[in-house]
């Protein structure tokens, strides 16, 4: 391995994942749910995305917010060269993209940023790189100015990362291509588990982590498992580390972390009470819940809301239903086991996001909403637990403001342009951008495909799709089988583009993720 990657896998890409929690309007949310006075991303901001990988969410955030700067670094040069190609496609043009490592992206001529982003780096790189970050961060981020950083956890990880040592040193060589050494991995694994390693015995999960990883992809797997540098941490100990960049916990981008009645016991939440220090209650709750994954949420000087500040911010949020009516199930999965949501609260917001006329059209604020006679009888805490609760839960997304919305859906139709055309040819990348949030929603390379065919007046969206996918050989997949035959495929698009039509278009429609083009009707169909 060349000495420039530093251990860290460069010779298989990374994925071309989108995550939301890195959203402003997500962000904001988060830090507001927590009392901090979130960041103001209506007005000019700088947004830094540190180990961007193939660039998919800064090249996303960046087209929708032409009012902010965006500067985003990989050291893995074929990642940049890719989120270059992906930018310039979409007609991004406030995203600064480098290869620079992190210790000397720290010394680069960048702006002060409102907002740094880090998801999948912290827990796989070295103690000298993590320093850099902390530099970086130290004399970069703006005070007040807000950290998004996903890591893996203690103690969620006790006993996996035995698994992840057996993959990563103890399979093959390190100097051995990277799929091979995938490979070789999962046949050790293999054996030791046959011939009955005690390992599986006391670590009572490992075997079902085993069979999980066999089916991750391959880009996936390398990126995860087979970088030399591996440390999940204790919420504490990265707290600590963080406080050298004089950064606080505020929050858990992951809003169902917010919710204790999903999550605790009323005995673990009166334990946790009982428990002064934030970064040791934090870490107690992780072995409450045993966690493996952290999105963590920090400040650098957080401000508490006043009460006044309080009503007027939370007044001023808007949501917008990302999925159909009938999503919403009114139940939810936590540590606790399945929750069972109150109709009686939840069923009059659903209504209300789910209206279809063009007066309710997009994002909702909450001002908005309390003027629902049923919302309103519900109070203003209970309002603000359930949205926290389907924003958690997928079912619905923070929004930017509506002032700023024709940007967003400028930005959102060039940048959902250039990934249907690669959708022709690929299926790598599967999110739309969704102009009412400012985020995006997941669309698969198939419903990509209908939209293009929409967006082209094609006459029979179901067989320009059918046309397309014949001639490269590609196949359906319907529970699980492939479907054989130019008949069976055929029928099997045709059925998708009639669900299609009936569920998914009118959702994109609604959300910004969509615009049909002149001389096409807009969807009018309900989201239920």
């Amino acid at each position: 391995m060349s000495r420039w990657t530093d251990g860290y896998v460069a010779d298989i890409g990374y994925t071309h994942g989108f995550y939301r929690e890195m959203a402003p309007a997500h962000l904001a949310l988060a830090t507001a749910s927590r009392g901090a006075v979130p960041p103001d991303f209506d007005r000019p901001f700088a947004y830094c995305e540190l180990g961007c990988g193939q660039g998919v969410t800064s090249v996303l955030l960046a087209a929708q917010n032409p009012h902010a700067t965006f500067h985003a670094n990989d050291f893995n040069p074929t990642h940049v060269g890719a989120a270059r190609r992906l930018a310039a496609e979409a007609g991004v043009t406030n995203l600064t993209l480098s290869d620079a490592s992190f210790a000397d992206y720290a010394d680069a001529d960048l702006p002060d940023f409102d907002a740094v982003a880090l998801h999948g780096v912290y827990s796989w790189i070295s103690a000298e790189n993590r320093a850099a970050i902390r530099r970086f961060l130290s004399r970069r981020l703006k005070v007040g100015g807000v950290v998004y950083l996903s890591y893996n956890a203690m103690p969620g990880w006790t006993a996996g990362a035995g698994l992840r040592r057996l993959f990563a040193d103890l399979a093959a060589r390190p100097e051995e291509p990277t799929a091979l050494r995938i490979e070789r991995g999962m046949a050790l694994g293999e054996r030791m588990k046959a011939v009955g390693a005690h390992y599986f015995r006391f670590n009572p999960g490992s075997a079902e982590r085993l069979e999980k990883m066999k089916t991750f992809q391959r880009n996936y797997f390398a990126h995860e498992f087979l970088n030399r540098d591996w440390t999940p941490f204790y919420h504490v100990d990265l707290a600590s580390e963080l406080s050298e960049a004089k950064l606080t916990f505020v929050a858990s981008a992951n809003m169902l972390d917010h919710v204790d009645m999903l999550n605790l016991t009323a005995e673990q939440q009166q334990l946790l009470a009982e428990v002064p220090d934030p970064a040791v209650r934090e870490t107690l709750r992780d072995y409450i819940v045993n966690q493996s994954f952290r999105r963590d949420v920090f400040v650098k000087g957080p401000v508490p809301m006043s009460g006044p500040q309080t009503q007027a911010i939370w007044r001023g949020m808007r949501f917008a239903l990302t999925v159909p009516r009938e999503a919403v199930s009114l139940s939810i999965a936590g540590p606790l086991g399945e929750a069972t949501l109150q109709p009686e609260t939840y069923g009059p917001i659903v209504d209300a996001l789910a209206e279809t006329d063009e007066a309710a059209s997009g994002g909702r604020t909450v001002s908005e909403l309390m003027g629902v006679p049923a919302i309103r009888a519900i109070g203003a805490a209970r309002l603000q637990q359930a949205l926290v609760v389907m924003t958690g839960a997928g079912w619905i997304q923070p929004c930017g403001s509506a002032a700023r919305e024709a940007e967003r859906r400028a930005g959102a139709a060039a940048f959902n342009d250039a990934v249907r055309a690669r959708a022709l040819a690929s299926a790598e990348i599967t999110v739309q951008a969704a102009a009412v949030s400012g985020s995006g929603v997941t669309v698969d390379r198939v419903g990509q495909l209908f939209l293009r065919a929409l967006s082209g007046n094609a006459d029979d969206p179901a067989e320009y799709v059918t046309r397309i996918l014949r001639a490269q050989g590609e196949k359906m997949v319907k529970d699980g089988d492939v479907l054989e035959t130019p008949e069976e495929n055929a029928a099997e698009i045709a059925r998708r583009w009639a669900d299609f039509v009936a569920g998914q278009l009118p959702r994109l429609s609604r959300i910004g993720a969509f615009d049909a083009p002149a001389g096409v009707a807009r969807p009018t169909g309900t989201m239920d």
